[in-house]
């Protein structure tokens, strides 16, 4: 069932959204060599408490961490750990956040140090495939039109589009419906109304499609161990516009954001 939200709900789930915008701020900004996941990790939670939210993902069906943290290969839901980011490394960091009740949901890909060209250009498409997706998120259109956008940015450069985890409701739970897929399927294609609250995050391997889990039950990877890359946003359907809740402040709009 899918929920559409008050405008008093809306204004809390922005309240949420708000907090969790600044903790990824801080987050990329401590991305660097020699950094290990979990002092990531441990900023989150500090951040998160100090400002009367809850980790949204901490004890979530057992999870260990305040953040999903997916390094090269792992596409998402990596522990926080001692592992030590290397010069060249890319971190997803994933992060969700419950404040007075209301769920916020939003993650990044950052490069560590300098990265090769290829996975440059991966980081740049996967973000550019979410703004797109986020352009053709308006009232009156369809899920599909969402996935759409995502998959037509990305499949011409041959990159692999991860189908088996998706975008969600967010805002009353951390999962809702709808399924938000970054490709058309046969599932369910719901019509986009105002009170809608939805993540989209496209999942994209700058080799094969094909993922695996690992034996911790948790950790999501590429099979053909090529790198991943993961960007997030919720957003609200609003009756003349879409708002991007999750947006950072020193983040920039794609300004060639489209509807593709």
């Amino acid at each position: 069932m899918i929920r559409l939200k008050s405008p008093s709900q809306i204004a809390g789930i922005r309240r949420s959204c708000s907090l969790l915008a600044s903790v990824m701020e801080e987050l990329e900004h401590l991305v660097e060599p020699g950094v290990t996941t979990r002092v990531l990790d441990a900023r989150a939670r500090e951040m998160i408490g100090d400002n009367g939210g809850r980790p949204a993902f901490l004890g979530y069906h057992g999870f260990p961490g305040a953040l999903c943290v997916s390094v090269n290969e792992e596409v998402i839901h990596g522990f926080p750990s001692d592992r030590v980011l290397l010069n060249g490394d890319v971190v997803s960091i994933d992060c969700g956040i419950a404040k007075e009740g209301y769920f916020s949901d939003s993650a990044i890909t950052v490069g560590v140090g300098t990265v090769s060209s290829q996975v440059d250009q991966l980081l740049k498409r996967t973000y550019e495939a979410l703004w797109n997706g986020i352009a053709a998120a308006t009232a009156g259109r369809r899920v599909n039109d969402i996935s759409r956008s995502v998959f037509r940015t990305v499949e011409p450069h041959g990159y692999g589009i991860v189908r088996p985890y998706c975008g969600h409701g967010v805002g009353l739970e951390l999962h809702e419906d709808p399924q938000v897929p970054n490709y058309v399927g046969r599932g369910p294609n719901p019509r986009l109304k105002p009170g809608m609250v939805i993540a989209i995050e496209p999942m994209v391997n700058l080799g094969g499609d094909a993922v695996e889990l690992l034996d911790d039950d948790w950790t999501v990877v590429t099979r053909d161990r090529s790198v991943s890359a993961h960007f997030e946003h919720t957003v609200v359907i609003l009756k003349e516009s879409t708002e991007v809740l999750t947006r950072r402040a020193g983040e920039r709009v794609f300004a060639e954001a489209q509807q593709i």
